[in-house]
């Protein structure tokens, strides 16, 4: 029997096919099937909530379930941590990038790297963080507070739901600007913060709305500064920490990636999903009830902003004496 050989060329033209073009053609596909979307923190918690949320309201328009996956740990970065180094690039894993991404790498050893291991696609919200005080405590603005901590050196403590975290970042940085000393108390999160300051445990606590809110309200405690850039819904006559003279504002923002390597076209399936997701009323409406910023950016916009995220906690973590030793 004679075999016809295949020509070279015609296998050259079919590898060349597949090179060029077989990326396009998964891209027209996505997405066949769910995609997982990993959030970084504990189920139950503010970020769950939202990152829920938001799954819900993107499935409807990506044409697919989006599954949420709860991976906590590292302080945010487990999650997508994990992700970058076993799933695959195809648009069917995703995770929340929590503001540690770009600082834990200043403060310890990590094993990935937050630009070469990472495709971003969106950027969603943030917290509205704020500094509380039980609500007989003499202090009635941050000013006191400080003020007291100037004169008494040592004595003034706080919580936060851990060391490294941006609420422990903020106040170190208040207390470095201000010529300051007060105590850090770190918890382990899961709502210790609140009940440890009504019952005089420590000073005060720097903790996201959703630790404090209902008992500021309640008249429990004492709100004295939010750190957002607009004065909070809920508490119209609380002056934010950029309002009262500290030039900070902090919201511990984060969007949604992918492992690096994502295909272009399957990005803007995505962030054009997501951007119709977050502007769902369903969606809006939890953002509201949580009191977070809407704080889209599209994929270009997100990737800028990393860059310069990045550069500033390196700073500051230097300045605080914060840096991994070399």
């Amino acid at each position: 029997m004679c075999r016809k050989t295949v020509p070279w060329t015609m296998v050259v033209a079919v590898g060349l096919f597949f090179v060029f073009f077989g990326s396009s053609l998964r891209a027209a596909d996505f997405p066949a099937k769910p995609v997982t979307l990993i959030c970084a923190y504990a189920p139950g918690g503010t970020a769950d909530i939202v990152i829920r949320t938001l799954a819900e309201t993107t499935g409807k328009y990506l044409g697919q379930p989006v599954v949420v996956e709860n991976k906590g740990g590292g302080g945010g970065t487990l999650g997508p941590s994990t992700m970058a180094a076993t799933a695959k690039p195809d648009g069917y894993t995703l995770a929340q990038m929590p503001v540690t991404l770009f600082r834990n790498p200043h403060m310890m050893k990590v094993t990935w790297d937050p630009f070469k291991d990472f495709t971003y696609i969106i950027h969603v919200t943030g917290y509205t963080f704020g500094v509380v005080v039980k609500a007989d405590a003499p202090w009635k603005t941050m000013d006191d507070l400080v003020q007291y901590a100037k004169a008494n050196p040592g004595k003034v403590t706080y919580n936060s739901p851990g060391t490294g975290s941006t609420l422990h970042i903020v106040m170190e940085t208040i207390a470095m600007n201000k010529g300051i000393k007060w105590i850090h108390v770190p918890t382990k999160g899961g709502g210790e913060e609140t009940p440890m300051v009504l019952g005089g445990h420590v000073t005060a606590s720097a903790n996201s709305s959703g630790g404090w809110a209902s008992q500021v309200e309640a008249g429990n405690l004492r709100l004295l500064a939010p750190w957002g850039d607009k004065r909070m819904k809920r508490f119209p006559n609380v002056p934010t920490l950029k309002e009262s003279g500290y030039g900070i504002v902090s919201t511990s923002s984060f969007g949604i990636g992918a492992p690096k390597g994502l295909d272009p076209k399957v990005v803007k399936i995505l962030h054009d999903a997501f951007k119709k997701g977050m502007d769902d009323p369903v969606f809006l409406k939890v953002l509201d009830k949580l009191d977070m910023p809407y704080l889209y950016m599209n994929t270009e916009e997100y990737n800028k902003y990393n860059r310069q995220v990045y550069e500033e906690e390196g700073v500051m973590i230097e300045k605080l004496g914060l840096s991994k030793k070399k």
